[in-house]
């Protein structure tokens, strides 16, 4: 694997002081970091489930200098949103505390989301869904159902990965890679 850029390294430890550990998988953040690059001039990327910062971190990572970006990560957990809050972000990233769900509809539409938290995946997939702009792209990590041992958890992934891969308005394939990730387009003939 390649060395971990220092903007991911900073978030990894602070999500290791704060014992959290269900930041995203290295793997899943060079494809994250990867995905961010092609975001169009003036476009904007949403993160479902920002937890201690480290798929924001790739998402900074992937975006380089460029500041024409809007980045939107969304966490419910105010001491997640505080200890972000001193990590120095850049101006065109902001972190909104709150529920996913109830703050989705009210955010518009983005050219890239990173589905990392059961909000949004789990529960309220269709308002993700909803806003992803025409040939949008939608990153759902851990899909992988070997990671679950509950049966209702692996049931849940399953009708998630079926719903993805079903819907009439998306393109999706699946990575077996890493946690197990969706890679999902917005048809624009859909909207």
């Amino acid at each position: 694997m390649k060395p971990v850029p220092p903007l991911v390294a900073a978030a990894e430890m602070r999500a290791a002081e704060h014992d959290f550990g269900h930041s995203c998988q290295q793997g899943v953040g060079e494809l994250l970091s990867f995905l961010a690059t092609t975001t169009p001039p003036s476009g904007r990327i949403l993160e479902l489930g920002t937890g201690f910062g480290v798929g924001l971190a790739w998402i900074l990572t992937g975006l380089g200098s460029r500041i024409d970006v809007e980045v939107v990560t969304i966490e419910r957990d105010a001491e997640r949103v505080a200890s972000l809050a001193e990590a120095d972000l850049p101006s065109h990233a902001s972190i909104v505390e709150g529920d996913i769900e109830a703050l989705l509809p009210t955010l518009g539409q983005f050219d890239l989301i990173f589905a990392d938290a059961e909000a949004g995946k789990w529960t309220g997939l269709e308002l993700t869904i909803s806003a992803l702009a025409p040939r949008a792209l939608l990153l759902v990590d851990d899909m992988d159902n070997s990671h679950y041992g509950s049966s209702h958890d692996r049931s849940t992934v399953e009708a998630v990965r079926k719903a993805l891969m079903t819907d009439p308005r998306l393109t999706a394939v699946e990575l077996n890679a890493s946690s197990g990730m969706i890679l999902a387009s917005r048809r624009a003939e859909e909207l």
